[in-house]
C-alpha cells in the first residue's frame, strides 16, 4: 500500500501559476495513472488559462470560493463543488472569497508539465 503524509509534501509552483501539492503521482510515489495534487490559489489570485492535450482533470473544491472559467463559460463554485474538464478544454480558477482557494485536482493520465499549453 502506498501512503504519503500531507505535511511531509513540499509544494511548488506549477506552469499554471498555482501552489501544488502532490498527493499522489506514478513519478513520485509508484502508483499508475492518476495523480492527485492540492491546489493553493491565493486571495486575490488566479491561475494561467491552459490546456491539457491528454489529461482530463476533475477539480473538487475544499475551501474558499472562486469562479471556474471553461472555454467561454464561467462557473461559480465553492466547498463542495466538483468540476470535470475534458482534454483539450482552456481553463482557469480564480479566487473571489476571502480565504486561500484550495482544490483537489485529479488528472487522468497523470499531470505532466508537457501536456500543460498555457494560453495567451
Amino acid at each position: 500500500m502506498i501512503k504519503t503524509q500531507y505535511t511531509s509534501i513540499t509544494p511548488y509552483i506549477t506552469k499554471d501559476g498555482s501552489r501544488i501539492r502532490e498527493l499522489m503521482h506514478p513519478d513520485v510515489h509508484g502508483n499508475r495513472s492518476v495523480s492527485l495534487a492540492e491546489a493553493t490559489i491565493d486571495v486575490g489570485r488566479k491561475t494561467v488559462r491552459h490546456q491539457h492535450i491528454r489529461s482530463e482533470e476533475i477539480y473538487h473544491i475544499t475551501r474558499g470560493e472562486g469562479i471556474m472559467t471553461l472555454d467561454d463559460s464561467r462557473i461559480p463554485v465553492q466547498p463542495g463543488d466538483t468540476v470535470c474538464i475534458p482534454p483539450g478544454t482552456s481553463h482557469q480558477i480564480e479566487n473571489t472569497g476571502a480565504v486561500d482557494l484550495k482544490v483537489l485536482c485529479c488528472c487522468s493520465p497523470a499531470y505532466a508539465h508537457e501536456d500543460t499549453v498555457l494560453i495567451p
